[in-house]
């Protein structure tokens, strides 16, 4: 009788650099991956977090610092599946307000789906930081809660009236603002709060050296303890699969792998993680990164 090879429950979107993996084209003698291609992908997120349903899982970096602040048993790998430029993500309805800026945003309503939502996260830094909003001066509203059952929001955080959805009352006028990610409407009527916001993003990119990571990937705590074995396999793999999409010339690269690679944007995310109210204190990269570098060693 033959051992069967064990088969790794997996939630992962379809991107350039996880063709090779969703495709079959990258296998292991190890073990057999069951792939999740949820729609959308965070809604993954939540089961991972609180039950660990998968085995290995694409998160948001902010649910991770979170399920890690609240000692769930998952492990972050330095590997990044989806980036992206935030400067574009808050937007108005040109119908409701002529114009809308940042510097006219206090006192205004702005819906979010989550408080704790990564692209959310990214969109207040960059109000605060480049714009000096008090964030505090704007009435955020939500319409989902945090993927961590045991989180509570600031106080300045309302939310919305049940059953309804963010857009629906961004068009209606019944919020000012609204932040969007891969949701954001392909509508003539929709405009950026941010001007000229792809040019602020490589600005931002240009003067920090750092990226605005969406999402990583992670493992369960178990899998790492018991089989650090799959999980090097695994790393390996990612790796491999980024290949089907190298970085053209002059690019950037927007889905970087290693823990060099990741540390200076992460240390920024910890820290408005902990500004924004979403984490309960500060963590190092290195005491995130430490059960991952045990394993995979120097990268």
């Amino acid at each position: 009788m033959t051992d069967t090879i064990p088969t790794l429950s997996t939630a992962l979107k379809r991107y350039p650099t996880t063709k090779g993996l969703l495709s079959g084209r990258l296998t292991s003698p190890l073990f057999k991956f069951e792939f999740h291609e949820i729609e959308p992908i965070h809604d993954a997120f939540k089961p991972m977090a609180r039950e660990q349903r998968f085995d290995v899982s694409e998160m948001a970096v902010f649910t991770f610092l979170q399920a890690y602040a609240y000692k769930k048993p998952i492990v972050m790998l330095p590997v990044v599946l989806a980036a992206r430029f935030q400067h574009g993500c808050i937007v108005y309805n040109t119908d409701v307000h002529k114009e809308l800026t940042p510097a006219m945003l206090p006192g205004k309503k702005v819906g979010v789906r989550a408080y704790t939502q990564t692209t959310g996260a990214w969109v207040r830094n960059i109000l605060s930081q480049e714009h000096g909003l008090d964030l505090k001066s704007v009435a955020w509203t939500i319409f989902e809660d945090a993927h961590l059952a045991e989180y509570r929001e600031p106080s300045f955080v309302t939310r919305a009236p049940k059953g309804t959805k963010l857009l629906p009352m961004l068009m209606s006028g019944a919020i000012d603002a609204g932040i969007l990610g891969n949701d954001l409407p392909d509508d003539p009527k929709i405009r950026a709060v941010i001007p000229d916001a792809a040019k602020a993003g490589r600005a931002w990119h240009d003067k920090t050296g750092l990226l605005p990571i969406n999402h990583l990937l992670c493992v369960k705590r178990d899998l790492l303890r018991l089989r650090p074995d799959l999980v090097r396999e695994i790393y390996k793999l990612f790796s491999q699969s980024k290949q089907d999409a190298p970085t053209a010339p002059g690019a950037i690269d927007m889905r970087p792998i290693g823990f060099d690679a990741l540390a200076p944007s992460l240390e920024l995310v910890i820290q408005l993680a902990y500004e924004q109210e979403i984490i309960p204190r500060r963590f190092s990269v290195d005491e995130l990164f430490a059960e991952a570098r045990a394993v995979l060693g120097a990268l």
